[in-house]
């Protein structure tokens, strides 16, 4: 009995090694296909365009926000490239006095301020849950190669901190790049 153990311990420990090596020759040779940015592209009003991405993004107590971050080309050519964040409503009343914090590994500080004004109506009374930031003028210097984390503030002086994933960032350098057709 021990010889019939013995020889089926050998088939099995040879097919685990002969199925390890197919698989790692196998996945090692699918070309792996890099992130395509799902960004849309729409016309807002004649002349004007505007570039969108959108992505879940959840903060430290796991709700689950709206990430939008959008380029609008208007028909004078001017632009703007804006990241909104939406959660849901009755959750949280940001303070529009604070300029939204992104904080990489190093400790370096961006900041974007607000630009939540441009997107209500009635400017007297905006979503408390939805805030909009002027990226323009840090999309360049936030490096893709460097975790960051964004901080928004809020009205409690409870700050929501968000992990930003670099695909994000990859996507808003292809924003900032758009151009009108």
């Amino acid at each position: 009995m021990s010889k019939q153990f013995s020889l089926w311990l050998r088939s099995i420990i040879a097919i685990v090694i002969i199925t390890v090596i197919t698989l790692t020759t196998v996945l090692g040779f699918i070309p792996t296909l890099p992130a395509i940015a799902a960004i849309q592209q729409f016309e807002e009003q004649p002349g004007q365009t505007v570039y969108q991405t959108r992505h879940p993004l959840k903060d430290q107590q796991g709700r689950t926000w709206q990430a939008i971050a959008f380029k609008r080309i208007k028909p004078d050519g001017a632009t703007v490239l804006n990241f909104r964040l939406a959660g849901f409503p009755g959750s949280v009343r940001i303070d529009r006095t604070q300029p939204l914090q992104f904080r990489n590994s190093f400790g370096e500080i961006l900041t974007a301020e607000d630009a939540s004004s441009q997107m209500f109506s009635n400017t007297n009374a905006p979503e408390p849950h939805i805030g909009q930031y002027n990226l323009q003028p840090i999309v360049s210097d936030l490096r893709l190669e460097l975790p960051w984390r964004i901080t928004l503030p809020t009205e409690s002086g409870n700050a929501i901190t968000f992990a930003l994933p670099a695909t994000f960032l990859a996507d808003w350098r292809t924003l900032d790049q758009q151009t009108k057709d």
